[in-house]
């Protein structure tokens, strides 16, 4: 493990990621990348919205120079600044813009997790906003030919919304807690 790796916002991820994300088969193609270390995870200890965008344009340009083979997908961590989740997609939304401007559509794509994710129309304590609800607010970075690839070879990769929001009803709140604090086999 690397010394970026015990930083606590990357351990914490990390662990969501095992025992959530992969745990549960979430996103069917996260275990692969992770099991072989292509998971980059860049850390922005946040605060403001300049710093967070400064931190994001870095993570894009050290990512987008990265040989695909050694860094598949990036996690950028934000450890303050966008607690509220309607300042998570303001950000969001900028962060959007520059991978626009950068040139960078068809070529990377912005996933989006927040603790206090919420679908629209969906209500707070539906368990189907825990698909994108993580640990910290964080902006996955996803090369669009990697995933493309992928998803030729998954069956019925159309499924997984469903699929993801019927297993995470059936566990419930307290089930999804409790996995997530530790408490209950897969």
């Amino acid at each position: 493990m690397s010394a970026a790796e015990t930083v606590p916002a990357i351990a914490r991820t990390r662990d969501w990621l095992e025992r959530f994300v992969i745990g549960l088969s979430l996103c069917p193609f996260a275990a692969a990348p992770y099991r072989a270390g292509r998971v980059v995870y860049a850390l922005s200890e946040g605060g403001s919205a300049d710093v967070i965008y400064r931190d994001f344009l870095r993570a894009l340009h050290d990512f987008v120079l990265a040989d695909p083979v050694q860094q598949e997908t990036a996690l950028l961590i934000i450890e303050q600044g966008l607690e509220s989740f309607d300042a998570y997609l303001d950000m969001l939304a900028m962060l959007e813009q520059a991978l626009l401007a950068a040139g960078l559509e068809g070529v990377l794509q912005l996933a989006s997790f927040h603790p206090d994710y919420l679908f629209d129309g969906v209500s707070a304590d539906d368990p189907a906003n825990y698909t994108n609800r993580s640990p910290y607010p964080m902006f996955h970075l996803i090369r669009e030919d990697g995933l493309a690839a992928a998803l030729q070879r998954y069956p019925d990769p159309e499924a997984i919304p469903r699929r993801n929001i019927e297993r995470l009803r059936g566990l419930g709140l307290d089930g999804i807690r409790a996995l997530l604090a530790g408490d209950q086999p897969r």
